[in-house]
């Protein structure tokens, strides 16, 4: 229970943030929404890893951050592009696409063995990504593939997280990849620079918190419960969007959106499930590699 609580408010916090982004585009451009983003996001990670060990928080491994940190950056422009851009539930149901996109990545980066059952989840996936971006209709757009592009280097970055998790600590990647990030989106957002004005500044203060509170309890969750489980709970972040971009933005979704969204949803409920078996059969099947008889 409490891990899906942690769960539920991470999904809470992503959704708040979406939402103020959205908001803070209408005044703001995506590459000062972005710094303010990581700004705001680093102050408040420092407070959570103050009481830290400083020497758990060294690393060797600044060279990968930075590739890592540069490619997030693409990934991070690219996402809060289309949430200013696009239908809020459009958005955020191709970000969904993600888990898609690192199945491959694993397979070719990592050199994972993915079975045919995950294949066919992945194919899947990738038929609810073409009925929400639709190419070749009148409702295609290059914003669409804007978002689709942010899910595919947002599936890059999560293998390049799960290398540098096996020699650093959790802390370590979180603080690393925001003092890169500050600097990273600082300079392309110089070329567009205007200080937020009244309002704004709640909305991208709010920005930068509830994303890395997101990440903090999304953290938490993973520690106390299992991804297959919690995965189906993340997916309440899209009614959420969805309501409030007709509450507040005056947008309708079509049938479209929600089938595709619908059945990317059921694909990435499939391979969370799938890497939930494998794991526990590997940690299962450890200890009984492990002994050798007569030993």
């Amino acid at each position: 229970m409490r891990a899906a609580g942690f769960m539920l408010a991470s999904t809470l916090c992503f959704g708040a943030m979406a939402i103020t982004i959205r908001l803070a585009s209408a005044t703001l451009h995506t590459f000062e929404i972005a710094f303010f983003r990581n700004l705001f996001g680093l102050m408040a990670v420092l407070p959570l890893i103050a009481g830290v060990d400083r020497a758990s928080l060294r690393t060797r491994q600044l060279p990968r951050y930075f590739v890592r940190c540069a490619i997030g950056i693409g990934s991070m422009l690219a996402g809060f592009w289309a949430i200013g851009h696009l239908p809020l539930a459009q958005a955020i149901s191709l970000s969904y696409s993600t888990p898609v996109f690192v199945t491959i990545a694993a397979a070719i980066f990592l050199g994972e063995h993915v079975r045919a059952r995950r294949w066919a989840a992945v194919a899947i996936g990738f038929i609810g990504v073409l009925v929400i971006v639709r190419p070749g209709s009148a409702e295609f757009s290059t914003g669409t593939l804007i978002a689709l592009l942010a899910a595919v280097l947002s599936g890059v970055v999560a293998i390049q997280i799960k290398q540098l998790s096996r020699v650093d600590a959790a802390n370590t990647i979180v603080l690393y990849t925001y003092l890169f990030w500050v600097p990273m989106s600082l300079l392309p957002a110089l070329w567009v620079w205007e200080w937020p004005q009244g309002i704004a500044w709640l909305w991208v203060i709010g920005a930068g918190i509830f994303g890395t509170g997101g990440q903090v309890l999304w953290t938490h969750a993973l520690k106390l419960g299992e991804v297959s489980a919690l995965t189906p709970i993340s997916f309440m972040q899209l009614p959420l969007v969805a309501t409030a971009g007709w509450l507040w933005f005056g947008e309708s979704v079509d049938g479209w959106t929600w089938v595709g969204a619908a059945i990317i949803l059921s694909a990435n409920a499939y391979i969370a499930h799938r890497e939930a078996v494998l794991m526990r059969r590997a940690a299962t099947a450890a200890p009984t590699s492990a002994a050798v008889p007569g030993e």
